[in-house]
């Protein structure tokens, strides 16, 4: 979602050109491409879904490493011309340290079964917080160490611009994740929503574009800003359907200490299982016109509030393309690199899909995340036995006061 993106894009003419010299006009050429490139794309997706959560762990790690070498790499130009000592090795400290607190505090909360039975594993995860803030101690000293009289106030923006990378990249890369633990769904959905609005604003753009939509990407349009974002409303509506009839969607990833294993099956949330809806006599009215007769509508959930979903996807998340084309602007670069011919590098391919995972992150956890009692059950076993003996006390008084006992 940026001036390279899959998005829309206002047809221009183009300068004739000797047929021996050029068998496409430009335009053409350029929309076969990324055409073929984003139907291969989608195949791997595909094929690390089919995988399973482990393998799309370690492909969104992956994305953000590199998406970090793109943004960093437009920084060490600014390195080069000053002669500034270890820019690029302190940032990938501060990233791999950041990282390494993160993705921790994922597994401590995600495995703890597995932890805790490995003996190697088990002080890691013990003092995890006090290795991540010596690590992080570490970095800072040596960054202290670095600064070279006459580049401090360089220095020092780098710094911070490191730190907001951290903010934007790492961060919110580290919510994907968490979407994966907590269900497949909660990642496929926000990615795939951005896919198919990227995809269907380039087409409606590219067929149908006459009015640019904001300076900062002069190849969006209106029209293919309209047309993607109800092309995402049905896509979301109907994708969701499918997703929420599948375990292997739906379920959080649990360890199963006995088989070994990572397993995705459960007891599915109510989001999840099929409800009634009764319909508004005015859209009965509606759609009583065109020969529709129905009262009520039977669907998940989930599918009402992935037309919030939908929503933001379309009008709001756009927004990190634009901020993601302010950037390129400002360093004069057309795309963040090469990486992937006709959409330019992997973080012009990103930077919509880390606000949109974000935002579902939040809704999860703010609307529709219900407490695990595996979970509990993890947290339970991790205390001594006195502790234990005294919530199971507490838990049994509270229970017949209820008069569950």
């Amino acid at each position: 979602a940026q001036s390279s993106s899959i998005n829309d894009s206002t047809p221009q003419a183009q300068e004739d050109t000797p047929a021996e010299t050029k068998v496409l006009p430009s335009r053409w050429k350029n929309w076969w491409i990324r055409t073929i490139f984003t139907l291969i794309l989608i195949g791997l997706f595909a094929a690390v879904i089919y995988a399973g959560p482990i393998s799309l762990t370690i492909m969104v790690m992956c994305i953000q490493v590199r998406c970090f070498y793109e943004i960093i790499a437009v920084g060490h130009k600014k390195y080069r011309e000053e002669n500034l000592p270890f820019f690029r090795s302190l940032s990938w400290s501060f990233v791999a340290t950041v990282n390494y607190f993160l993705y921790g505090e994922s597994l401590s909360q995600y495995f703890q079964n597995f932890l805790q039975k490995d003996e190697l594993l088990q002080p890691l995860a013990s003092y995890h917080r006090f290795i991540s803030f010596m690590m992080y101690l570490s970095c800072f000293v040596l960054f202290v160490l670095s600064l070279k009289k006459g580049y401090y106030m360089v220095q020092f923006a780098l710094f911070g611009w490191t730190h907001i990378i951290i903010l934007l990249l790492v961060a919110q890369s580290h919510l994907m994740i968490q979407n994966i633990f907590e269900g497949l769904i909660w990642f496929l959905l926000p990615v795939s929503l951005v896919i198919c609005n990227d995809i269907m604003a380039y087409i409606f753009g590219f067929f149908f574009g006459r009015t640019p939509l904001i300076k900062l990407s002069p190849k969006k349009t209106w029209e293919g800003f309209i047309g993607a974002l109800f092309s995402t409303l049905v896509f979301g509506f109907l994708f969701t359907n499918f997703l929420a009839r599948y375990q292997y969607f739906v379920c959080p990833v649990k360890y199963n200490s006995t088989l070994n294993k990572v397993r995705l099956e459960c007891d599915p949330s109510y989001a999840f299982r099929l409800k009634e809806y009764s319909i508004p006599i005015e859209i009965q009215s509606l759609i009583q016109m065109v020969g529709i007769h129905y009262k009520t509508i039977t669907m998940y959930p989930l599918q009402v509030h992935t037309l919030a979903f939908s929503i933001f996807s379309s009008l709001i998340a756009p927004f990190g393309g634009f901020f993601a084309s302010g950037f390129k602007r400002a360093f004069k670069v057309k795309d963040f690199s090469e990486a992937i011919p006709g959409h330019g590098g992997l973080m012009d391919r990103f930077d919509c899909q880390l606000l949109t995972s974000t935002f579902v992150h939040v809704y999860y956890f703010s609307f529709l995340r219900s407490e695990d009692p595996a979970r509990l059950l993890g947290q339970i076993s991790r205390l001594n036995v006195d502790s234990q003996l005294y919530l199971f006390n507490e838990v049994k008084k509270l229970l017949e006061a209820a008069g569950k006992l």
